[in-house]
């Protein structure tokens, strides 16, 4: 009886709001009677939705994960569905969908891809999972609950087709809870336009404009049958009295009118009511985390949104700019969520709050007593924010926004050093949740350009405008510029996870710092320099690490240019862009080295002293942004008449946390050659014939005499699979057209019978070799073609091979002639048997000879042209250069 009336108080309390009493009777009678498992199931049923309300998701899980053990016990399999399906919401937004996924339906099997058509992922629900059990009971409610959570955890991992199954599925199940699956369909179709409207703005700089406007064409129709869904759960809630329902409709409507910029079916006046409505049904709910997150979205609703996260930058046009009407929302806010004792609610309403006191007023006009006064309005309530988010570490995934927003203010009060802190504590806690978020929902919660990025970017620049003070001494300054390093290579690292899909992991990733690698493989790095670049916000610095030597950094700086020398990333960017047009198109048979030797004196001059040849052998790049789009070995030094590739071997990585280098056994190696002759034709643009793939495949061929081929037609993507599959091949040697899109599906090798081998089936062919023992050495891709616009296409094809373990990649940066490509990579081979040769000076050999073509006899046959760089800078060697 006293258990009963515990739980029954614990009822009440929950009922009125009062989370807190409700777990501790619920915790008090778990403790009178620990061997009931009848009664334990349900406390633990309840607890756990107790603790969800007051943002504890870590206790949460452990009260389901109990109460599911408690209901097997005592055989109640139909409740042991539903509490797995309670277990997966609460997965999915952690941003863990795919442990939601494995729970209502069962593991997600991956697969290799072999045609466009086939999906890379199979779905095998097992007899135990949520949505089996609630079919096999016959619970509709149970059905509709797996069904509806499975739905959006497909949405958040991108498999938008399989979450409309679903979701669809759900609506025949049960009707009469269409106005919550309405809202959900509406979701995934906005999403899948989303997806669409990238990828026809891939197709456009790719120059495929059929594609373009099919894409367009089905993201309209897409946001089309959003915009219907969501006007559908809207009136279906509002017949059905659920005003909670009715709220994420009327939100979901005007976020899909705000943040595509869809405004043809959603015109200002129809938009402007649609608000009016949201505030009228704000004001009738009840205390609940739908009203505080709407109140929230409402007062931050812009009507062009520029980014997913509004608390990343000031936002400009804010649709309730009048009457304070923006300001009282978020008071408002804080008073529920203050009610509700949740400290994820208390977390996010402090932070927006804070964040609108930090852009309000912002301008210059702005006294400076109200700024003062303002930034400490800003200061107090970020700081409550993070409090309550770091209370229990319930809200990880708003304190990295808070600590950043706190480091802003701080900033802007001219305390350099606690912003620091600040900015370094977001960049902790970003570090240790990005690989949970990055599948979280991308358009609200998280996005790589407005988070990651800036944020990285900001915290690199603080601590080096530190150093510029010159108020640190030397053994400070080198702790401090090590921090940059580990900052830049996080970014490295995320910039490729990102690109490669949200939920990608980079598989045998050093868990070192950069430092300690340099440290431990002194040997294995002798004659080695190392040269990071990071752009920032106006200026662009360079960073020289050496074994066993204090990192040193340097601006680039412009000695000829009068008054300030630092030379703007602007400025640098145009530049490199000439420098790269001037390469590719080729147009001079006799090269200008002029800008070459320009960007020389701004990028290696500087540390020339450090970098003296008879101690440096090999010169390492960690490019980025831009920078990675044009090949370092190609900048000319103007004093000695030489390419930096005649003095040094010139590699790339993304990061060298990616690989270990170290020199292996090259003498018995196996080689799959793969090769296209022929015109092919794909998504209606066509790649010309390369008349000289037969001579570099008979090449390579005599230089690997273990080698197995797949020619033409031979070489489609599921030859390729089943190759890898049977067989170890250390070289995997591709002589095919490459395309770079600004998107993975837009990337891929061209193939034979007109078919292609997308990032994604090649990446899925590398990742299912048996073991990391097979593992791919060295991966050449010659002939590609890089799409302009996005300076993170360029990670490419080589980034992927180096992300599933691919030890070294050598691939173009551009698509040059298949004569030219050829004769490089012949030499390039035959240095690379030759084992006394690193793999960057195999390359630096083969690009050297083509240098100093028109002094070699004709009996070499090389091409007196080749010896401009435009024929062998493009070539460059990513990962192991050993």
């Amino acid at each position: 009886p006293n258990v009963t009336t515990l739980v029954e108080q614990g009822i009440q309390d929950y009922n009125t709001g009062n989370f807190v009493n409700a777990i501790k009777k619920w915790q008090e009678a778990l403790n009178q009677d620990k061997n009931n498992p009848s009664v334990t199931a349900v406390v633990n049923e309840n607890l756990a939705r107790a603790y969800q309300k007051t943002g504890e998701n870590k206790a949460a899980i452990a009260s389901l994960s109990a109460a599911i053990h408690d209901y097997n016990t005592v055989n109640n399999i139909q409740q042991v569905g539903r509490m797995k399906s309670e277990l997966a919401q609460v997965y999915s937004n952690l941003g863990q969908p795919r442990k939601a996924i494995a729970l209502l339906c069962g593991q997600l099997v991956d697969k290799p891809k072999i045609s466009e058509n086939q999906p890379s992922q199979e779905i095998k629900c097992t007899p135990e999972s949520a949505q089996q059990i609630a079919t096999k009971y016959n619970d509709k409610r149970g059905q509709v609950a797996a069904l509806g959570i499975l739905g959006e955890a497909y949405r958040l991992i991108g498999s938008y087709d399989q979450a409309i199954q679903s979701l669809d599925t759900a609506q025949l199940v049960a009707p009469e809870s269409k106005f919550l699956v309405f809202n959900s369909l509406g979701n995934a179709y906005k999403s899948r336009g989303q997806l669409r409207e990238l990828q026809a703005d891939s197709a456009n700089k790719a120059g495929i404009f059929s594609k373009e406007n099919e894409f367009t064409k089905k993201s309209q129709e897409d946001y089309n049958r959003a915009y219907q869904y969501f006007q559908d759960s809207i009136k279906f809630a509002r017949n059905e009295k659920q005003p909670l329902a009715e709220m994420r409709g009327l939100l979901n409507l005007i976020q899909l009118g705000s943040q595509t910029n869809q405004r043809k079916f959603i015109n200002d006046r129809e938009f402007n009511t649609t608000i009016k409505d949201a505030l009228k049904v704000l004001e009738t709910l009840p205390d609940s985390a739908t009203k505080v997150y709407g109140a929230i979205d409402l007062a931050y609703l812009q009507r062009d949104a520029k980014g997913t996260s509004p608390f990343t930058y000031c936002p400009t046009g804010l649709v309730l700019s009048g009457d304070n009407e923006a300001l009282n929302l978020l008071e408002n806010s804080v008073l529920v969520s203050k009610k509700l004792q949740d400290n994820r609610l208390i977390s996010f309403s402090n932070g927006a709050l804070g964040h609108f006191w930090e852009c309000s007023p912002d301008n210059e006009k702005a006294l400076k007593n109200e700024k003062t006064l303002n930034n400490e309005k800003a200061l107090k309530y970020t700081q409550a924010a993070i409090i309550a988010a770091d209370s229990k570490l319930s809200a990880k995934d708003s304190l990295y926004l808070w600590e950043w927003q706190a480091g802003r203010i701080l900033d802007k009060q001219n305390r350099q050093e606690e912003a620091i802190a600040s900015y370094q504590r977001a960049f902790d806690t970003l570090e240790d949740i990005r690989q949970d978020i990055l599948t979280a929902e991308r358009d609200v919660q998280f996005d790589f350009r407005d988070v990651v990025r800036p944020l990285y970017r900001t915290l690199a620049q603080s601590r080096l405008d530190l150093l510029g003070v010159g108020a640190i001494a030397d053994e400070g300054r080198a702790k401090e510029l090590s921090k940059v390093v580990n900052t830049i290579d996080a970014l490295k690292l995320a910039e490729l996870q990102n690109y490669f899909g949200n939920d990608c992991v980079l598989s045998g990733l050093n868990p070192k710092q950069v430092g300690e690698l340099l440290e431990d493989n002194s040997v294995a790095f002798k004659n080695t320099g190392f040269l990071s670049s990071i752009i920032l916000d106006g200026k662009t610095g360079i960073l020289l690490q050496l074994p066993n030597q204090a990192t040193k950094f340097k601006w680039i700086e412009d000695p000829n240019q009068q008054g300030e020398k630092i030379v703007s990333s602007d400025t640098l960017q145009k530049k490199i862009a000439e420098f790269r047009t001037g390469l590719v198109k080729r147009e001079e048979i006799n090269y200008d080295t002029k800008i070459a030797s320009q960007l020389y004196d701004w990028i290696i001059r500087p540390f020339a002293e450090d970098i003296k040849p008879e101690k440096v052998k090999t010169l390492v790049f960690i490019q980025d942004g831009f920078l990675r789009s044009v090949p370092m070995a190609a900048l000319y030094d103007s004093q000695q008449k030489k390419y930096l590739v005649e003095t040094y071997a010139v590699a790339t990585t993304p990061s060298l946390r990616l690989n270990t280098p170290k020199v292996r056994d090259r003498s018995t190696q196996k080689a799959l050659i793969l090769g296209l002759t022929k015109e092919a034709t794909i998504d209606g643009k066509t790649f010309e014939q390369l008349f000289a793939v037969p001579d570099e495949v008979n090449a390579v061929q005599s230089i690997f005499p273990d080698h197995t081929p797949l020619i033409d037609d031979n070489f489609l993507p599921k030859s390729f699979q089943d190759k890898l599959d049977k067989t170890t091949y250390p070289i995997v040697h591709i002589a095919s057209h490459a395309q770079f899109g600004i998107i993975p599906e837009d990337t891929f090798i061209v193939t034979g019978k007109n078919q292609k081998l997308t990032i994604s089936q090649l990446e899925n062919s590398l990742r299912n070799l048996n073991s990391k023992s097979d593992n791919v050495e060295l991966l050449t891709l010659t002939a590609c073609e890089t799409a302009v616009g996005d300076d993170r296409a360029t990670l490419g094809l080589a980034g992927v091979a180096l992300q599933v373990g691919v030890k070294t990649a050598i691939a173009s940066l551009w698509s040059v002639t298949d004569q030219s490509t050829s004769e490089l990579v012949k030499t390039f081979y035959a240095n690379y048997r030759n084992t006394g040769m690193s793999i960057a000076e195999a390359l630096q050999t083969a690009q050297i000879r083509m240098i100093h073509a028109k002094k070699l006899p004709p009996s070499e046959g090389v091409n007196i042209m080749y010896d401009h760089p435009a024929y062998w800078a493009p070539m460059v060697a990513i990962g192991n250069w050993l």
